[in-house]
C-alpha cells in the first residue's frame, strides 16, 4: 500500500503498564489498519498473552515483533518528538493539541526522526513525571458526561488522523519538508536535565524539598520550544563552565 513507507516506519506507539492484554491486541490490530507496525510495550501486566493474540486478529507479527521496556525512557530512545495523550488538566500548562494536529505533526516530523506517540494506563493514565518528557499532549474531545475512553480506542483515533494526515499530504507545523531540523533525541534531553538539577544544586539555587515543582516548571520551559542538538550543546557548555567556577 502507497501509505507505508519511511515515515510510517518512524513513528512509533507506545503503552505504558497497560493492565488488561486485550487491550494490546486491539491496538496492535488498528495500527496494522493504518499503516503502523512499531508497538513499545513499558512493562505491561501480561504480555505475551492469548488474549492479546486474540483480540489482534490477523496483527500477530506486530505483536510478536514488539520492543517491550523496562522503563518510559527506554521506549522513547532516539526520539525527537514525544506527543502523550492525556484527559486531565495538570497544574504546569502543557501546550495541547487535538488528534487531526498530532496526525500532521507526526507525519510531517517522521520524514526526519523518530516520533513517539504515547497512550497511558486505562484507570490513570501518565504520570506527572511522564507527562515531562512529552513535548506536546494530545487531547481527545469526548462527552464530558461520559468521558472514559478505551486506551485502544484512544488508539484507534490517533493513528486513523496519522494516516490521513499522510494520505493527503497535510502538514500541520511550519517546518518545510525539505528543512531539515536536528532536535535533541530523547535521551540527551534527560541527560541535560540531570545536568541541570545537578549545577543548581552546586550553586545553591535548588534545594528540592523546598521546591519541588522547580524542575517540572524548567522542563516545560525546554520542552516547549524543543531544543536542538547544538542549542542543546550550548546549554550543557555553560552548565560545565558553572560547575568549575563553584569549584
Amino acid at each position: 500500500m502507497a501509505y507505508l513507507d519511511k515515515k510510517h516506519n518512524n513513528i512509533r506507539i507506545v503503552m505504558i503498564n497497560t493492565s488488561h492484554p486485550g487491550n494490546i491486541g486491539a491496538a496492535a490490530r488498528v495500527m496494522k489498519n493504518m499503516g503502523l507496525t512499531r508497538l513499545y510495550l513499558v512493562n505491561p501486566k501480561q504480555f505475551p498473552n492469548y488474549e492479546a493474540t486474540a483480540m489482534a486478529s490477523g496483527a500477530d507479527d506486530l505483536l510478536s515483533q514488539a520492543t517491550v521496556c523496562s522503563s518510559f525512557e527506554e521506549a522513547l530512545e532516539g526520539c525527537r518528538l514525544v506527543l502523550g495523550t492525556t484527559a486531565r488538566e495538570r497544574k504546569i500548562q502543557h501546550e495541547f493539541i487535538d488528534a487531526r494536529e498530532a496526525g500532521g505533526l507526526s507525519v510531517c516530523e517522521s520524514a526526519q526522526h523518530e516520533v513517539a506517540l504515547v497512550f497511558g494506563r486505562e484507570r490513570t493514565g501518565l504520570t506527572n513525571d511522564e507527562i515531562g518528557l512529552c513535548h506536546k499532549l494530545i487531547n481527545i474531545p469526548t462527552n464530558p458526561d461520559y468521558s472514559s475512553l478505551n486506551v485502544a480506542s484512544a488508539v484507534q483515533i490517533v493513528t486513523y488522523e496519522v494516516m490521513m494526515a499522510f494520505q493527503m499530504g497535510q502538514v500541520q507545523t511550519t517546518l518545510k519538508p525539505e528543512e531539515s531540523t536536528e532536535y535533541a533525541s530523547s535521551e540527551d534531553i534527560e541527560r541535560f536535565y540531570e545536568h541541570l538539577q545537578q549545577t543548581l544544586i552546586d550553586i545553591d539555587f535548588l534545594r528540592i524539598k523546598q521546591s519541588p515543582q522547580l524542575m517540572p516548571k524548567l522542563r516545560h520551559v525546554y520542552n516547549r520550544i524543543r531544543l536542538k542538538q547544538e542549542e542543546l550543546n550550548i546549554l550543557r557548555g555553560i552548565l560545565n563552565k558553572t560547575q568549575k567556577l563553584k569549584e
